[in-house]
């Protein structure tokens, strides 16, 4: 998808000064202490890299954990950064969803209602280096595949996995009682776990079978079952439930199948640590393409129809690009994360609107290496 960086100005990005960005910066200075004493991030196709953010890094990192108001943090980001509306070249406008953290009631052991399993990833299961180059035997595009030895082979997919293929090897984290609430928790790539005792920990995405993702959502839109104005996780939650002969089918026609790990929940007001190594920031973390995004850009993203999560006013936000996703592609794609709970899955869901997004540049950054992106 061909696009291009227009440079632009504050003052010309509606919701700018309206906007309460002390929280993008808090998410902003997160990704800056990873990125300055963990490693860079890898530069996406932009160009815009470590070397070029490693001064508002060190700025931000120098605050502490000092709060910034509002105006302190707008004026932080108009002092490092230039803004650049993208354009895309077939004309087109950009396109917001919404993610979250679901919270799921399950047990340690199964019982009468609490049967399908969250699971680790199986031993066996490694990442493949270069999925344009996969190994003998492995379909080209596959991020994962099996080893035993010598041989390689392909993981079992999402209805081998349901139907018993990896039994026996101890993966099972936790079981729940709704195979649909396990389902969502694969796509979000997270999910609260809530033992019924006081105890919850997190899951977070460790692996994945390598399949294809298949999101079921368009198959509903196609087949005819769900009007495409009408398609959210709201609506696809109430076609499984109404429909429960065909559910599992449907979901299975999604081969890809996600792998957890056990995190702890060590504040409860962030998400989980996602793709940027940084815990999620309610409203002002979001999800990018990361070949073409760096992690820790700022972007403005404006959405006119789509109404703020807090204020009384069209969704006008700045957002730090602190993940990505399978289905996260071009540069004018945001997932924006929403939170934890019902409360924030209820808003998450019914996130599909188009968008405008402005990405925050580095000032120091060579503007004259910003061509037009093929």
């Amino acid at each position: 998808m061909g696009f291009s960086l227009r440079r632009s100005a504050y003052g010309d990005l509606r919701g700018w000064s309206e906007d309460s960005v002390d929280r993008a910066f808090v998410a902003f200075r997160r990704s800056a202490r990873q990125a300055i004493s963990v490693g860079p991030y890898r530069t996406g196709r932009i160009g815009a890299g470590h070397e070029d953010f490693r001064p508002a890094f060190a700025a931000a990192a120098e605050t502490g954990n000092q709060h910034l108001d509002a105006g302190a943090a707008r004026r932080f980001f108009e002092t490092w950064f230039l803004p650049y509306a993208i354009t895309l070249d077939d004309g087109g406008s950009g396109l917001v969803t919404g993610f979250y953290e679901p919270v799921v009631e399950v047990r340690a052991t199964p019982d009468a209602r609490h049967v399908h399993p969250f699971l680790r990833p199986p031993l066996s299961l490694i990442k493949v280096l270069d999925p344009a180059n996969p190994p003998t035997g492995i379909p080209e595009g596959f991020a994962f595949c099996m080893r035993d030895g010598e041989t390689w082979r392909i993981c079992p997919d999402r209805g081998a996995i349901e139907t018993g293929a990896l039994a026996g090897q101890g993966l099972e984290i936790a079981y729940a009682a709704e195979k649909a609430d396990v389902f969502f928790a694969h796509v979000q790539g997270a999910a609260r776990l809530d033992f019924g005792d006081g105890t919850r920990t997190r899951i977070t995405y460790a692996a994945k079978s390598g399949h294809p993702f298949t999101g079921i959502g368009r198959l509903l839109v196609d087949r005819g079952e769900i009007p495409l104005g009408e398609i959210s996780m709201q609506s696809i939650r109430s076609w499984l439930a109404a429909h429960p002969l065909q559910a599992d089918g449907l979901m299975r026609e999604n081969r890809s199948y996600i792998f957890f790990r056990e995190a702890p929940v060590d504040d409860e007001s962030l998400g989980p640590v996602a793709a940027a190594k940084v815990p999620l920031e309610p409203g002002r973390s979001m999800a990018v393409d990361r070949t073409i995004h760096t992690f820790g850009t700022p972007f403005f993203v404006s959405a006119p129809d789509l109404k703020d999560f807090a204020a009384a006013r069209p969704f006008a936000r700045l957002m730090i690009a602190q993940d990505t996703g399978s289905a996260i592609l071009g540069p004018a794609r945001g997932d924006l994360f929403t939170g934890s709970g019902d409360s924030a899955g209820d808003l998450a869901g019914a996130i599909r609107n188009h968008a405008s997004f402005t990405i925050l540049l580095p000032k120091i950054f060579d503007a004259s290496r910003l061509a037009r992106h093929g």
